[in-house]
This record gives C-alpha cells, sequence and structure tokens, in this order.
C-alpha cells in the first residue's frame, strides 16, 4: 500500500504521521499515537465505541480514513481531562453511575461532548436521540441520560468542551 503523509491536531499537539492509504482513523489514533481509550466495537459503524470529535462533531472512527482527516482537529476521550482534573462529562458519568464494563463509555462521552459543543442547553430528548448512535448492553441510557443533562449544566458558560 501507498504511505501517505499527513499532519493531525489532536488533544492539542500536532503529529506528522506517515499512514497506509487505506488506514482508518481508529487505528492511527490506538496504533500509532498510543491513544487507547478509543475502542473498535464492531468496525462497521453501528456501535459508536470508536467515537472521537473531528472539527467539534461526533464522527465514527473506524469508518473514516486517515489521509481524509489530514489537516483537520480530533479530540479524543484521552484530550477531555485537564491534566488531573477530569472533565466535567468523565465526572458526571462517574456520579451518575454511567458507568458499567466501560467499553461504550469513552464513545458515549465524545457524542455527549459534541452534542454539548454544538447545542450547550440540550434537553433530555435531544440528548436520547444523540446517544442513540451509541450501544451500550450494560447500563441501558437513563444513567448516561441524567449524566449528559448534569455535565451540560455543570459546563454552562465554558467554552472550552
Amino acid at each position: 500500500m501507498k504511505k501517505m503523509d499527513i499532519k493531525i491536531h489532536v488533544n492539542g499537539d500536532w503529529y506528522e504521521l506517515a499512514v497506509n492509504s487505506g488506514d482508518r482513523l481508529v487505528d492511527v489514533l490506538r496504533d500509532q499515537l498510543d491513544l487507547t481509550g478509543t475502542k473498535e466495537g464492531c468496525g462497521e459503524g453501528e456501535c459508536g465505541a470508536c467515537t472521537v470529535n473531528l472539527d467539534g462533531k461526533a464522527v465514527l472512527s473506524c469508518l473514516i480514513l486517515a489521509v481524509q482527516v489530514d489537516g483537520c482537529t480530533i479530540l479524543t476521550i484521552e484530550g477531555l481531562q485537564r491534566g488531573s482534573e477530569l472533565h466535567p462529562l468523565q465526572k458526571a458519568f462517574t456520579s451518575e453511575s454511567a458507568i458499567q464494563c466501560g467499553y461504550c463509555t469513552p464513545g458515549m462521552i465524545m457524542s455527549a461532548n459534541a452534542l454539548i459543543y454544538n447545542e450547550p442547553e440540550p434537553d433530555e430528548d435531544t440528548i436520547r436521540k444523540n446517544l442513540s448512535n451509541n450501544l451500550c448492553r450494560c447500563t441501558g441510557y437513563d444513567r448516561p441520560v441524567k449524566a449528559v443533562l448534569k455535565a451540560a449544566k455543570d459546563m454552562k458558560g465554558d467554552t472550552n468542551v
């Protein structure tokens, strides 16, 4: 496969990488940048476990080729935390007991982060619709919805989501 050079802005840092033309974003994040918080569930865009924020929007990194994100800004679950301080979404998922096995949690949090970034005061129906793209077999959706509502309230006025 042909190697291509890309430059991506991930979690506040720029990276210049050589990738194969068929490499998926999820694989580059996990294998080249060691950002293993982004999970691959189905590899077909059905489960949401691989969700990251791309230029402020939630995307499925298993469906995006790395060459497509050249010059883009990507935020992963690792990029939410500020030093040792958890992000309000991470705190809310913990305090609302919205985490069971944790496999879907990073993707769910990244979906919620993009939602709050683009709609700072989402209502419960909007949150449920947004999280419906993330499959969770352990917690269901009531507790994650409560966590997102709590985080949105806690983040009100915070422009650094």
